[in-house]
């Protein structure tokens, strides 16, 4: 389907191991180096969402400052350790060739009030290791002076000049689908037209966006609404909050079919009984997936349409010249 999940190895990641006197950190790429070869050799996933530790993080809701071993940010001990360890995850993504697939994505959709603690954590990634792509779900602002190499704004909030502005500028610009846009925006909603997911391809192609994210495609259900059996969304095609102090049986709303684009198999969908074997069967996929992929596709084939057409410019300027 022509998308990378967040996590490609999320049964073998990197293993970490601080020490505070000396500061240190020792890393055992392993497992994750055996996942991760798989992951592109032979699905061909080209982006990883690159976990750092110690970096704090949170969203406009609630957040957690950044602290190794006890020690926080403005502890020689801390940044001692951590530039230890973002220099040696920078090394090692760059001598496998996987440095340009990662990101660091480590704050989500920060408020104003957010915009000094995000800026102070890029600041540190960018010092110790520049290569590391810093990404933020934020529209570019001038009240944000963050050093961002990802901008990804929610769809409603992208400004064409703004990001032309920073592609000028080297950053990037990618946008999302989340719990909105609403219409008569391009959504994932079950109960607006397929088609759209298609067409938002389209949109992305014509603003020269160069990424897409949707949040999540398996969020079957939510510990927040169902806190005792899990929802079966093939029953109920809500997409319920959770998180942001949610309490505990309360049912808020994101949308029919928020954040899922697969399913899973029929018989795994209610409770599992005691006891019971587990189902081991693929997830079931959705129109509105295939629509995705479908979207994609048309941005594949623009992207070599232009290709040749660069071929036949230079071709027709090559043979100006010999004439």
């Amino acid at each position: 389907h022509r998308i990378s999940p967040y996590d490609p190895a999320p049964l073998d990641r990197i293993r970490t191991k601080f020490t505070a006197d000396p500061p240190g950190a020792e890393i055992d790429f392993e497992a994750f180096d055996r996942a991760m070869t798989r992951a592109v050799e032979q699905f061909h996933f080209s982006g990883i969402r690159l976990p750092v530790e110690g970096m704090g993080g949170g969203t406009f809701h609630a957040r957690y400052p950044p602290k190794i071993l006890g020690f926080g940010e403005e502890t020689s001990e801390y940044q001692a350790m951590f530039s230890r360890y973002v220099r040696q995850l920078e090394q090692h993504l760059k001598d496998r060739a996987w440095l340009d697939m990662a990101y660091v994505y480590w704050f989500d959709e920060p408020a104003p009030r957010d915009y000094e603690f995000v800026t102070r954590g890029m600041e540190r990634l960018k010092k110790y290791a520049p290569g590391l792509r810093r990404m933020l779900t934020e529209e570019p602002s001038d009240e944000l002076e963050a050093p961002v190499d990802i901008w990804c704004p929610v769809t409603y909030n992208f400004d064409p000049e703004a990001a032309a502005q920073r592609q000028a500028q080297g950053e990037r610009v990618w946008w999302y689908v989340c719990t909105g846009p609403k219409a008569p925006y391009c959504t994932l909603f079950i109960d607006h037209p397929a088609t759209e997911l298609r067409v938002w391809l389209w949109q992305t192609w014509m603003h020269d966006v160069q990424g897409i994210l949707v949040w999540a495609s398996n969020y079957w259900t939510s510990p927040a609404a169902f806190p005792e059996d899990p929802q079966n969304p093939y029953l109920d095609p809500m997409g319920y909050v959770s998180g942001y102090s949610t309490p505990r049986g309360v049912k808020n709303f994101w949308g029919n079919g928020d954040g899922r684009f697969v399913y899973p198999p029929e018989s795994a969908a209610t409770a599992v009984q005691s006891g019971s074997d587990p189902v081991l069967a693929p997830p079931v996929s959705s129109i509105r997936f295939e629509m995705l992929r479908e979207g994609i596709e048309d941005y594949e084939m623009l992207y070599l349409l232009r290709e040749r057409l660069q071929q036949q410019r230079d071709s027709l300027s090559s043979t100006e010249i010999e004439r």
